[in-house]
């Protein structure tokens, strides 16, 4: 007989078998209690795991660790000011591909991004293309990253190309790929999405913006004073927008050295700045990604049970005229009410592709059971005609 669904025995004088009232339904809530758990696990936002380094100036971020600008960063650059630089010193402490930093708004919450991509960075940035509202532009940038070490990275635009360099050495050019101070309007994200939760480990030791792009031997020099004193070395044209040192080395705020820009804050808790809500299928599709496929698979084969089950309770107390139907409609109400949940937390993301995959496989749970109870009745069907 089928284990943990309360079912004696079968009697070969009637067409469904008998259950037991202690049997009722445990089963059926310990499979709709577990996919909660599952579903919203863990039921809070964590500790936000960002802390100061202890011998030199700088954050070490964690599994699960950010820092956000306590402002927008408003009037960054003067309109037709197309140039731009800014400068991360940092050092990873694994080989994650995950968000270094982020400018967000509201209307744009990937409005420019930086993001780790095997040995390399992405970086991306929203263009405003009338009649269509904005576009994304994306470029790939390798050899920025080797074993884990540190690294000065210093992307800068200007003068119809933008460059990236690497410690003080350029490492590649795009005509492609172009972004002003304007761009750094918004709130800044630095170790994970403004949008999801792609936290990155390592260390912070620098961090500086421009509203001018720096020539190739401002880059060098500003490499070796960072390294060697711990911040660049400004010449009398050079004005930086922004400059954090992180020597504060204890609280929760970094403050920043120009007096211009807003303050960074260490949140006490691990938050995502604009959490998605129900994110549209289309907006989620990853035919590419393995991870994508592996969600898939787990989505649809974790609600299976709940629609085995269920349709089976619901079959056998003989109450409901369609609790095929009706198991459906449960296991399609149970997703909603978990993505609408995982929307307020910052580890789990909210999208309608997991409540069509969860109620499909709500639906081969059901189709399953009925091919069971079937196969189940020609046996007892069997059983009658030998007994006769």
């Amino acid at each position: 007989m089928f284990g943990g669904t309360g079912w004696d025995s079968f009697d070969t004088s009637v067409s469904k078998p008998v259950m037991t009232e202690t049997g009722k339904g445990s089963f059926e809530l310990s499979v709709l209690c577990g996919i909660w758990v599952a579903g919203l696990w863990p039921f809070h936002s964590p500790a936000n795991q960002v802390s100061w380094l202890q011998d030199k100036n700088g954050l070490l971020f964690g599994r699960h660790g950010t820092i956000v600008s306590s402002g927008p960063f408003t009037k960054s650059g003067a309109e037709g000011d197309t140039s731009a630089t800014l400068e991360i010193w940092l050092q990873p402490n694994s080989d994650s591909e995950r968000t270094l930093l982020a400018f967000s708004t509201a209307e744009h919450p990937r409005q420019f991004l930086i993001r780790r991509y095997q040995s390399g960075i992405v970086l991306r940035g929203e263009v405003l293309d009338r009649p269509v509202q904005n576009r994304a532009v994306e470029i790939y940038v390798a050899g920025v990253f080797h074993d884990r070490q540190p690294v000065l990275l210093t992307v800068t635009s200007g003068s119809g190309r933008t460059a990236i360099y690497a410690n003080g050495a350029l490492l590649d050019t795009s005509s492609y790929f172009h972004f002003s101070a304007k761009d750094f309007d918004g709130i800044m994200v630095f170790g994970t999405s403004p949008v999801d939760s792609d936290d990155w480990p390592g260390e912070l030791r620098g961090l500086a913006f421009y509203c001018q792009d720096l020539t190739a031997a401002q880059v060098s020099s500003h490499f070796e004073t960072w390294t060697t004193r711990g911040r660049p070395d400004l010449s009398q044209n050079e004005h930086a927008l922004a400059l954090y040192l992180f020597d504060e080395r204890q609280g929760h705020v970094v403050h920043d050295h120009t007096g211009s820009g807003p303050d960074l804050e260490i949140p006490n808790r691990y938050q995502i700045l604009h959490e998605k809500f129900l994110e549209p299928p289309w907006e989620e599709f990853r035919p590419a990604t393995w991870s994508y496929w592996k969600n898939v698979g787990i989505n649809i084969g974790g609600f299976i049970p709940l629609g085995f089950f269920f349709c089976a309770y619901l079959t056998l107390a003989g109450k409901i005229s369609s609790p095929a139907l009706v198991t459906v409609i449960l296991g399609a109400a149970v997703s909603v009410t978990i993505e609408v949940l995982q929307a307020y937390l910052p580890t789990r993301d909210s999208g309608m592709t997991d409540i069509i995959t969860n109620t499909l496989g709500t639906a081969l749970g059901v189709i399953l059971y009925r091919w069971k109870a079937a196969l189940l009745m020609k046996i007892v069907c069997r059983l009658r005609a030998v007994a006769a």
